[in-house]
């Protein structure tokens, strides 16, 4: 669990600018989401963090590249569903998987969910937890998990959300698991996803795992980073298919 209570920094006073069209790596940066302005801070150096990852190459691990120091438009999107989702979330036990800077789990926490909020790099958390400090929401639980090694009690989120958490196949399969190992029988989860095709291989293994999924929400999102144009991304809502119910179609 990672602890903030030692972080005091505050955004200073004067309007804050919404970060569009980076030609080069920022540590700080402005997003606007769920109807307000977010102020985050991420590491000083990426160059310096993927040397670090590669300076011992039988020690490289693919899953510990820094994708977290990124805000993905995902993570915007998903902040969009949530604002539409508080009434359903305040007061209720929810997890972020994969929770990178801390966007999505700092909305759900200003709305009032319960949130607990893991990520595999314990860096990441350490960001995360000072991006609540620096933004004025309550800390979530944060805490460093493997999502295939599932440390929270079974069946007791009612809502699981991530953006862009899967980028190779070989991930869909531990994400099915974990959910079904972490979310409560009525519960959904919902995923962002920017079209990419991983995704095209998790929503056909609902259909032969138990799940159910329907695409519930869409927003183009303007990316930090100068690109010719923006990128759509769909919330995809998923949960236990009814017993005795036909297989769907997604």
């Amino acid at each position: 669990m990672i602890d903030a209570s030692s972080e005091s920094s505050r955004p200073q006073n004067g309007d804050q600018k919404e970060t569009h069209g980076l030609t080069a790596y920022a540590p700080h940066i402005s997003v606007r989401a769920a109807g307000r302005m977010w102020r985050l801070t991420r590491a000083a150096d990426l160059e310096q963090l993927w040397e670090a990852m590669t300076a011992v190459p039988d020690d490289f691990d693919d899953e510990r590249l820094p994708y977290w120091t990124e805000l993905w438009p995902s993570s915007v999107a998903l902040a969009g569903w949530l604002e539409r989702q508080r009434e359903a979330i305040a007061g209720r036990f929810c997890l972020d998987l994969g929770c990178g800077l801390g966007l999505t789990a700092m909305v759900g926490q200003w709305f009032g969910a319960r949130v607990t909020a893991m990520d595999y790099e314990e860096e990441a958390l350490r960001f995360a937890a000072r991006n609540a400090a620096v933004n004025d929401i309550a800390q979530p639980l944060w805490t460093v998990m493997d999502w295939r090694r599932p440390a929270v009690r079974a069946h007791s989120m009612h809502r699981i959300w991530g953006g862009d958490i899967m980028y190779e196949k070989r991930f869909v399969a531990p994400v099915l698991h974990f959910l079904d190992h972490a979310l409560a029988p009525d519960g959904a989860a919902w995923v962002a996803e920017p079209g990419r095709t991983v995704y095209d291989a998790f929503l056909h293994a609902l259909q032969s795992g138990g799940w159910q999924g329907r695409r519930v929400y869409s927003e183009t999102v303007e990316p930090l980073y100068a690109q010719p144009v923006p990128v759509t991304v769909h919330v995809w809502e998923i949960s236990r298919r009814p017993e005795g119910t036909a297989t769907p179609r997604v």
